[in-house]
């Protein structure tokens, strides 16, 4: 993965794109549904887990299929902490929830990070299988049918309840707070000593561990982080639905991750959330399309969405954001 498929460095008329949609952000609950206003929040949260893989895929170049498992884990840890007749406290789930995922990447890293290239992503995949048919073939862990999270955790502070997450406003300015968050965390990240080491990992690792680097602690820290806050993304999806099953932990899920990614462009963060949104978009649209003639478009979306995915590889290697900046460089071009 070159450094040229990346967009860290974002360019002024993508700069301004990203606040024009920040103010959309901030003010859609005003104008928007209560329906849209959950499918906005749906997109955030799913924002929040394409940057914690794109920290792996686009900065440190490891693809791994397996990030759903991470999502699913702090989703199912926030079911099993959650009694059946009460709503259990933010403050201290929400931490540990997020650890849990972090911890079971730590684990599972200390082994993945020791392979490269096509035997890293098949390792990713194979682990996080395993997960998943620890959860689905187990009734003890909800079996296929999943878990219920009866009540939402509640904000309480002693007797002061800063924001109650009931609201369905509420929980979409919480998430995109946590998304802003996350955000400017990674963007800070990625412009460390730590991150630049990332990237230089990504571009040529024999050469970076000529240089001195630990390139086996940086990777299994990448995979670590990630892990983390895939599972801050997983433990929002919990609040939201109110359900969490083995789905979520599935290859399907990890691929949508990887599609929003490529889609959004890779390395710069923004673009894991634009492509997030772009996404569940065309994914809502794809669906509704009609039928033509004996064919129901809507039921093989999965065509017409990986159509789109490949034009815009083809096209717009660096994703959606790269294409905002290439257009604007022709228009001044031709000013």
């Amino acid at each position: 993965m070159s450094a040229k498929s990346n967009l860290e460095v974002l360019p002024q008329s993508v700069q301004l794109v990203l606040v024009l949609c920040l103010i959309a952000l901030l003010a859609f609950p005003f104008a928007g549904s209560d329906f849209y206003t959950q499918m906005v929040t749906r997109m955030m949260i799913l924002g929040i887990f394409a940057m914690s893989l794109d920290l792996l895929q686009g900065v440190t170049g490891l693809v791994s299929l397996g990030h759903a498992a991470y999502f699913g884990l702090a989703g199912y840890a926030l079911a099993f902490l959650t009694p059946q007749g009460e709503a259990v406290s933010l403050w201290w789930t929400l931490p540990l929830s997020v650890a849990a995922s972090g911890l079971a990447a730590l684990v599972i890293g200390f082994f993945v990070v020791r392979t490269h290239g096509i035997y890293f992503i098949m390792v990713t995949m194979a682990f996080a299988q395993m997960v998943f048919f620890l959860f689905f073939d187990n009734k003890v862990l909800g079996g296929s049918d999943g878990l219920y999270i009866n009540f939402k955790p509640s904000a309480a502070i002693g007797g002061w309840t800063p924001f109650d997450l009931d609201s369905k406003v509420t929980m979409y300015y919480f998430t995109l707070v946590l998304m802003l968050l996350v955000y400017a965390f990674l963007r800070r990240l990625l412009w460390s000593p730590f991150g630049r080491a990332l990237a230089g990992i990504r571009v040529n690792e024999h050469r970076m561990r000529a240089m001195g680097f630990g390139t086996f602690s940086h990777k299994l820290s990448a995979f670590t982080l990630a892990g983390a806050l895939a599972g801050l993304a997983g433990y929002l999806w919990g609040i939201q639905t109110g359900y969490i099953n083995p789905e979520l932990m599935g290859f399907h899920m990890s691929a949508h991750a990887i599609m929003m990614v490529v889609l959004g462009g890779m390395g710069n963060f923004a673009g894991a959330i634009i492509g997030a949104f772009a996404f569940e978009s065309l994914l809502f649209l794809f669906k509704d399309l009609p039928k033509l003639g004996t064919v129901d478009l809507g039921k093989h979306w999965q065509l017409s969405m990986g159509i789109f995915i490949v034009l815009v590889v083809a096209f717009a290697p660096r994703g959606l954001l790269g294409l905002v900046a290439l257009l604007r460089r022709k228009g001044a071009k031709y000013e």
